[in-house]
C-alpha cells in the first residue's frame, strides 16, 4: 500500500468517526423541507453520495461546480411519486460555453392534489378544497479555473403554498470540483440553501382584533405572525474514486459526509457498476439517518452519434414511510 493510499483512507475514516458520532441539537427546524428530496434516480440509487459524482445536470442539485465538464449541452427530467399524496418533477439544462464557463438553469416542483378541509364540527367536510405547492428555479453558473479545478455557484428562488398562504425567499449554492488522476478521484464540495428564513403570510392569517378594554367593540384588522424557519443549510464533502476500471466492467465509489443544520450528521455511500458503459447497477446506504433504509437502481446507457440516452430507475426504502421509485432520462450531447 503506497503513501496516497493510506492518506486516502486515513481521511475517510476521521470524517466518518466524527460525523457518526455528532448530534444535532436543531432537528426538524428547517423550512421548505422539499429541497431535501434527492433529485434523479441515479442520485436517489447512489444514496445522495453525490457532490463528486454529479457532472452532468444533475450536478445543479447537488454541486454546481460539477456542470463545468467536457460536453456541450446536458439535459435532465425526473419524476417521483413522493410519499402517496405528493409528485415531485424536475428539469434540468447546462449550455458548456467552453473558455467562458457553463450555464446551468434548473426547476423543482412539488405538488398535490386538492384535499376537502375538516375541522372537528365537520369532520366530513367542509365542501372548501385546500392544496401545497412547492417550487424551486434556479440559475448556475460555472467553470474550469485549471484543467483540474472548477468552482460553481447557483442563485435559486424558493417558494412554497398551502392553501393561501405563501412564503418564498433567495438562496445560494457554491460548490468545488477538483479532480486527481489517481484512480480518477474526484474530490469536491457544496454549501447547499444558503439564504434568509421563510416565513408564511396570507389572507387566512387575517382576524379581527379588539385591543381596548375600556371601550369594546372598536375592532381593528390584525394578523397572526407566523414563526420564521431557516432552510436547510447542508454542507458536504464528497470524494469518489474508480474501484475497478477496464473495457468490460467498471465500478466507482462516492462518499460523502454531510452537515445539516436540521439533522445529524450523515455519512452518505453509493457504488456504481457499469457493464461496457451500458448497462449499470447501483446501490448506496446513507448512516445515521432514521428515514432511509438504502436504495437501489439500474441504468441504461445509449450512444447515437454525438449524444448519450440515460435512462435510470431507482427503488428508494424508508424505515417508517412508503418506499419510494424514481425515474429519470438524460441526454448529454
Amino acid at each position: 500500500m503506497n503513501y496516497r493510499t493510506m492518506r486516502v483512507r486515513a481521511l475517510f475514516t476521521l470524517i466518518f468517526a466524527t460525523l457518526v458520532s455528532g448530534q444535532n441539537p436543531n432537528l426538524g427546524s428547517a423550512a421548505a423541507q422539499f429541497l431535501k428530496i434527492p433529485v434523479g434516480a441515479r442520485s436517489a440509487a447512489l444514496g445522495g453520495a453525490m457532490t463528486g459524482m454529479s457532472t452532468d445536470a444533475t450536478a445543479l442539485f447537488w454541486n454546481p461546480a460539477g456542470i463545468a465538464q467536457d460536453h456541450s449541452h446536458s439535459v435532465h427530467f425526473s419524476q417521483v411519486p413522493w410519499m402517496t399524496y405528493f409528485n415531485l418533477t424536475a428539469v434540468g439544462y447546462t449550455l458548456n460555453l467552453h473558455d467562458l464557463g457553463t450555464l446551468g438553469f434548473h426547476a423543482v416542483g412539488l405538488g398535490m392534489e386538492k384535499m376537502e378541509i375538516t375541522t372537528e364540527l365537520q369532520p366530513d367536510g367542509t365542501g372548501q378544497f385546500f392544496d401545497s405547492q412547492d417550487i424551486v428555479i434556479g440559475a448556475s453558473y460555472a467553470r474550469k479555473l485549471t484543467d483540474r479545478f472548477s468552482m460553481g455557484f447557483t442563485t435559486k428562488y424558493v417558494y412554497q403554498r398551502i392553501w393561501n398562504e405563501t412564503a418564498s425567499g433567495i438562496a445560494f449554492d457554491v460548490g468545488t470540483h477538483y479532480s486527481i488522476d489517481f484512480l480518477n478521484t474526484a474530490i469536491a464540495m457544496s454549501m447547499r440553501n444558503f439564504g434568509a428564513d421563510l416565513q408564511f403570510e396570507g389572507p387566512d392569517l387575517l382576524i379581527v382584533h379588539d385591543d381596548n378594554d375600556l371601550f369594546p367593540n372598536r375592532l381593528l384588522q390584525a394578523s397572526k405572525q407566523t414563526e420564521k424557519y431557516p432552510l436547510p443549510l447542508s454542507f458536504q464533502f464528497g470524494l469518489s474514486s474508480d474501484l475497478i476500471h477496464s473495457t468490460f466492467f467498471n465500478a466507482r465509489l462516492g462518499i460523502d459526509a454531510v452537515h445539516l443544520n436540521d439533522e445529524n450528521e450523515q455519512i452518505r455511500i453509493g457504488l456504481e457498476g457499469s457493464v461496457v458503459q451500458r448497462f449499470f447497477l447501483r446501490g448506496g446506504y446513507q448512516f445515521n439517518n432514521d428515514v432511509d433504509a438504502g436504495s437501489l437502481g439500474v441504468g441504461l446507457q445509449q450512444r447515437i452519434d454525438n449524444t448519450i440516452i440515460k435512462l435510470d430507475y431507482a427503488y428508494v426504502l424508508h424505515k417508517h414511510l412508503e418506499d419510494n421509485r424514481f425515474l429519470s432520462l438524460s441526454l448529454v450531447f
